[in-house]
């Protein structure tokens, strides 16, 4: 294998790739034995956690996986079905590293792994996942030491237990809440989530099957809500959610069927979270919306800006002490959930936000959006950082903007802001715009996709 042409599957934050062709038992079989090496390497406990999510494929790669992380001595605790906040919470809880097999929003011909030490810590591309690509290719010899033992441990109720503990809902009002799982690991959680709450459920796609037969699970693309949205109005419902393939992001969408930015729920959770703890800092990452700034400020906290990205908000969490990290992306962050970005602890935390009061939720959410926003628009291009030297260049020869580069080209204006990112795995440009008005919104987008399509 390591003779053959490499397969590009290690990303930014993690590994995905096309399964039989980029990702198959052997490939899972040495990267089980890299990963144990690597572990090995930072002194981290010799025993690992896997999760799986519903994938046809993932059972047969965890498994592969397990043996050869065992084959170099590592001891293994497969937990079986679960989202990758779940796995999450089982590293968390027992302090010790993970690995999960998802592709997350991926279509069904994809899987990968997401990785992270004990604790819950992330590792990225800078963090470990260079170091883990290179021993997966490495045909070095490995010393190989006694086998390792595997054993198997449900963990759903201790998750369940755990999360419904960081939020106060014993005092939420009765709720009718349509919930979307997208055929994903959503349908495992949920039931045994919200079976526990003062709530009446109407339940979208909770059959679990990787084939997404109903709509691609990946809720940041308009498209696929809208069936989440007729539901919402039909059922005359308080709030809608819909997760991700591994229900690690949720999005919201109100009473009236209007899909929620996952700012907006930044900026709620926030001021919730600094009402417990005063003063504390909160990360946001640089597509979000300036009134996620606003929001912290008023409320007394220290706002702190971050890459996009799970890694590194992770580590920027770990390194502040921040209480929350909130992303456009809809993934949020929680200091009392190892740091790690949970979908279905956002999700009670809107409905204990909800509940507790009497009003609807777009009135609940309207304080926290305060801009107009165009959402993630993708273009094809053959050279992005070519396209971003041409943005910076007009740009910047203008007085009254500011640019940075902490995360592709931030052009920084008082009456609107954008944003130009290259994607991490496709040849994708990524523009995100915000301005005052709607008129203002429309006219910088256009002006900018004048230059991107050039």
């Amino acid at each position: 294998m390591a003779q053959a042409k490499r397969p590009e599957v290690f990303k930014a934050y993690d590994v995905r790739g096309l399964v039989g062709s980029e990702i198959n038992p052997e490939f899972a079989f040495r990267t089980g034995l890299a990963f144990a090496r690597f572990l090995e390497q930072e002194r981290e406990p010799g025993t690992l956690v896997i999760g799986e999510d519903m994938r046809e494929s993932s059972p047969s790669l965890a498994e592969a996986f397990a043996d050869g992380a065992m084959s170099n001595g590592m001891d293994v605790i497969r937990i079986g079905l679960a989202s990758t906040d779940m796995l999450y919470f089982a590293s968390g809880k027992l302090n010790l590293p993970g690995a999960m097999f998802t592709a997350s929003h991926n279509p069904a011909a994809y899987n990968g792994i997401k990785f992270c030490k004990s604790g819950a810590r992330p590792i990225g591309r800078e963090s470990g996942l260079l170091t883990i690509e290179r021993f997966v290719f490495d045909d070095n010899p490995i010393p190989m030491r006694p086998p390792g033992v595997e054993r198997l441990q449900d963990m759903l109720d201790e998750y369940v237990t755990h999360v419904l503990s960081l939020v106060d809902l014993s005092e939420i009002r009765p709720l009718k809440i349509v919930i979307d799982a997208g055929n994903g690991m959503a349908g495992h959680t949920a039931p045994a989530v919200f079976s526990r709450l003062n709530a009446s459920v109407v339940e979208m796609y909770f059959d679990l099957d990787g084939n997404f037969p109903n709509h691609e699970a990946n809720p940041i693309e308009p498209s696929n809500l809208k069936a989440l949205q007729k539901s919402v109005i039909k059922n005359k419902a308080d709030i809608g959610l819909a997760f991700d393939g591994d229900a690690d992001r949720c999005f919201l969408v109100d009473e009236n069927g209007e899909i929620i930015n996952p700012s907006a729920l930044t900026g709620l959770i926030a001021q919730r979270e600094l009402a417990k703890h005063p003063k504390s800092s909160v990360i946001y990452n640089l597509i979000s919306s300036r009134a996620v700034v606003e929001v912290i400020e008023e409320n007394g906290g220290k706002a702190i800006r971050s890459r996009v990205g799970h890694s590194y908000i992770k580590k920027l969490m770990a390194e502040t002490g921040a209480v929350f990290g909130g992303e456009h992306s809809g993934h949020f962050y929680f200091r009392d959930f190892w740091f790690a970005d949970s979908g279905m602890l956002a999700a009670l935390h809107a409905i204990s936000a909800l509940g507790s009061q009497k009003g609807s939720l777009s009135k609940l959410l309207k304080p926290f959006q305060r801009y107009f926003i165009s959402g993630e628009i993708n273009s094809t291009v053959n050279d992005p950082q070519e396209v971003i030297s041409r943005i910076e260049a007009i740009y910047g020869q203008q007085s009254d903007i500011e640019i940075d580069q902490l995360d592709g080209l931030t052009v920084n204006s008082q009456a609107w802001w954008f944003n130009v990112r290259a994607s991490n795995t496709e040849p994708l440009l990524r523009l995100n715009v915000e301005a005052k008005t709607q008129l203002r919104l429309d006219r910088v987008t256009e002006e900018v996709l004048a230059i991107i399509n050039v």
